[in-house]
């Protein structure tokens, strides 16, 4: 028999039940649309979360005081905390292949301006913010630099809190009282959004020593420093612990580069993401289960069939192929049902739910529609096999 009839024949066979062939696909239908559904949500957060990592740049390095050392006992650990000063964060600045340092402080406070009032987040930073975040003013200018000793009562807002103290009115040169000091509003920042849930529009920004004056503090929180592009994260970070030991006479800090970070935390959601395929995938193989019962009940229903056809001459390999090729149609049809479904509900939740990320994962629809015709293969072989095992005979006596 040829390949034409005998892809003509399982397709009618398929059509003439209709609703036993609809139930069967119906598993794979879904399973491969919870693998497309669950993988594009996957993709989308692992792209979120490298986006939001990513919007101040790669080449960086943190700096952190405290430095956790063991020392071969289980359980024993010493944890040694020295202040990182501005005068480390100058130092800093004299690096080789240094572009830009900037020293951090984080603190909440309360802030006034005319008659209005509220807590908002403050950052004690240098005047590199713009180079090293990548963050621009869209009106006055940022901190001056040369402020490190001797800083003045200088603020930037965020645009958000600018927009919710002043309205439309312009902030540039008033005044705000932060804490028990008043500062003078010198720029406004552009928009940037939340990183990882804090809101850098809802921020005001100071000079980093007037906020350890502020929060009375002695240490940095951090410090952040952008590095050229054609050195290694290596050569850079070797460099620093120089001159960070020579300043402490040990290592009381801790390293950690924008580039190492993001590979690890690549790493990490790409799992997660395979994961949630697999999660997925467990329909597939209720689907693969479904196929072969109902093409096990299908070889008991169809032996006179198979009788009269191997009476007329038809081989054992025709009725092989032939019980194949059905399970193989019906995960075909299953396979693209499911991909167009899952698709579209990923259009939809995309529109309703612009909050939640999602991007498609074509590596893995095009990875579950393989499996699913895989599927049809492995559930198809068995019954295919008893099938073509039957007598012509004893087929025929089953009338």
């Amino acid at each position: 028999m040829r390949t034409a009839d005998l892809l003509a024949l399982s397709f009618r066979t398929i059509t003439s039940h209709k609703l036993r062939s609809s139930l069967t696909a119906l598993g794979l239908i879904i399973g491969i649309a919870a693998v497309v559904i669950l993988t594009s949500i996957g993709r989308g957060i692992h792209t979120f979360v490298l986006a939001e990592f990513t919007q101040f740049g790669t080449n960086l390095v943190t700096i952190s005081p405290g430095k956790k050392s063991t020392f071969g006992l289980s359980g024993a650990t010493i944890s040694t905390v020295r202040p990182l000063n501005l005068a480390d964060a100058v130092s800093l600045c004299q690096l080789e292949n240094i572009i830009a340092v900037v020293p951090v402080v984080q603190g909440n406070v309360r802030i006034e301006a005319d008659n209005k009032q509220r807590r908002t987040n403050v950052l004690g930073v240098g005047a590199s913010v713009p180079e090293v975040w990548k963050i621009k003013t869209v009106s006055g200018r940022f901190l001056p630099t040369g402020e490190v000793t001797n800083s003045r009562a200088f603020a930037v807002l965020g645009n958000k809190l600018a927009s919710e103290l002043f309205g439309t009115n312009n902030p540039l040169g008033k005044r705000i009282r932060i804490g028990t000091d008043r500062y003078r509003i010198i720029g406004v920042m552009e928009k940037k959004g939340q990183l990882l849930g804090f809101d850098m529009d809802d921020t005001i920004y100071i000079p980093a020593a007037k906020a350890l004056e502020l929060f009375d503090r002695e240490s940095l929180m951090q410090i952040d420093l952008l590095y050229k592009n054609s050195v290694s994260v290596t050569s850079i970070q070797n460099a620093i612990k120089k001159l960070l030991i020579s300043r402490h006479g040990m290592e009381d800090f801790t390293l950690v580069s924008q580039k190492q970070m993001l590979e690890k935390m690549d790493s990490i959601l790409s799992i997660l993401t395979l994961a949630i395929g697999a999660l997925g995938s467990v329909s597939l193989v209720v689907g693969s289960v479904g196929i072969l019962t109902i093409m096990t009940i299908a070889v008991s229903e169809r032996i006179s069939e198979i009788g009269l056809l191997r009476a007329l001459g038809a081989e054992r390999s025709t009725i092989f192929q032939l019980f194949l090729w059905e399970a193989l149609t019906l995960s075909m049809v299953g396979g693209v049902c499911g991909v167009l479904l899952g698709l579209f509900t990923v259009q939809i939740l995309d529109a309703m739910l612009p909050a939640l990320p999602v991007q498609i994962a074509w590596g893995y629809i095009a990875t579950a529609f393989m499996v699913s015709l895989l599927i049809g293969i492995v559930a198809g072989v068995i019954p295919a096999i008893k099938a073509a095992k039957l007598e012509p005979l004893e087929a025929l006596r089953t009338e």
